[in-house]
């Protein structure tokens, strides 16, 4: 059996944000699961780079399009995973409308599409939907506290609404969805240019400055490394589960302990300052996972040393032009388009 038509007889699986941090580990997963993947992404925050090692794999294409607007993929989806939209706040502070449109029309436009192929679609969701929360930590019950007027309501707002439409498919159409609901996550392939407090820091670390934390350093995150996330996703892609699962790790740490955790790490000299706290950002940050432990037989593995040694030497593999890069791309050298 030649590989086109070993190809074309893997079950089919469209993965949205392909090109993005956590497209990109997907697609990988994915594939090597034994699906071909087709993945779909704008680039208006995704890297080709993330997903140029897939080019010449025969269980892989790529669309340049904005699933905003009508989303038309030829032949049978097993799966569909709707992983398209900006995810930190740099970026959809940047660029509002189209994260509103991406959570909402582009949600509704693969909600179609899956009805149409008869395929089971998981949307990433975050831990976002609960604004700054008044519960800690944070469970899937909880309904959030969350302004929707504010900077970053933009994405709040847009992940929440997200979430309507998609159970609204599932009760109505009786269409087969999943949600997960995204911690923050770190790992190889982020950008250290798009605000998240992880590559931020290292960012500043490995050229020479100051880290920057914002407010007094006492607010916390809970950081999961990528590969964790990724197997906690395709385990709840897999169930028979329809509610929102919360995925991340439940190891809260301050920001200011994170900061001299990135200090000892990277081995730099440089000094903490800090700027005023952004509107709206949350004090607190930390994922009640029973649900995904009871229901997914799910949790983190890997240690948050082991994960943070493992990204920052990703990033200092990178060129000195990569250390500042203003973001681009093009599919110049690329067979497929």
């Amino acid at each position: 059996m030649n590989a086109t038509k070993a190809s074309a007889e893997k079950e089919r699986v469209l993965i949205t944000g392909a090109a993005g941090f956590l497209g990109s580990h997907l697609c990988d997963r994915f594939i090597a699961e034994g699906y071909h993947v087709i993945g779909m992404d704008n680039l208006i925050t995704g890297r080709l780079k993330n997903i140029e090692h897939l080019f010449g794999n025969r269980a892989f294409e790529f669309y340049h399009h904005d699933v905003s607007k009508f989303v038309h993929v030829p032949g049978p989806l097993k799966y569909i995973l709707h992983f398209a939209s900006p995810a930190s706040p740099i970026d959809y502070l940047k660029i509002p409308i189209q994260t509103l449109k991406v959570g909402s029309l582009g949600t509704h436009n693969l909600l179609g599409l899956a009805k149409a192929k008869g395929a089971r679609i998981l949307v990433a969701s975050t831990s976002e939907v609960y604004g700054d929360p008044q519960v800690h930590p944070q469970t899937e019950d909880y309904w959030g506290h969350v302004n929707p007027i504010g900077p970053r309501g933009v994405y709040d707002e847009a992940k929440r609404f997200q979430e309507a439409m998609t159970m609204a498919y599932h009760t109505y159409h009786g269409l087969e969805t999943r949600i997960v609901r995204i911690f923050n996550t770190y790992g190889p392939r982020m950008r250290l240019n798009d605000g998240r407090v992880l590559p931020a820091f290292i960012g500043q670390a490995l050229r020479g400055e100051d880290l920057t934390v914002f407010g007094d350093g006492s607010q916390t995150r809970s950081f999961c490394y990528v590969d964790d996330l990724i197997e906690g996703i395709y385990r709840l892609l897999m169930s028979d589960y329809a509610q929102p699962v919360n995925v991340g790790n439940p190891s809260e740490i301050t920001i200011g302990e994170f900061a001299e955790e990135i200090i000892k790490l990277t081995g730099t000299s440089q000094k903490v300052v800090y700027k005023p706290l952004p509107k709206d950002d949350p004090m607190q940050r930390q994922p009640d996972i029973t649900r995904a432990r009871e229901i997914l037989g799910w949790e983190p593995k890997v240690d948050r040393s082991e994960g943070l040694q493992i990204t920052y030497d990703y990033f200092k593999s990178l060129s000195p032009e990569e250390l500042h890069e203003k973001e681009h791309n093009t599919f110049e050298g690329y067979v497929r388009k």
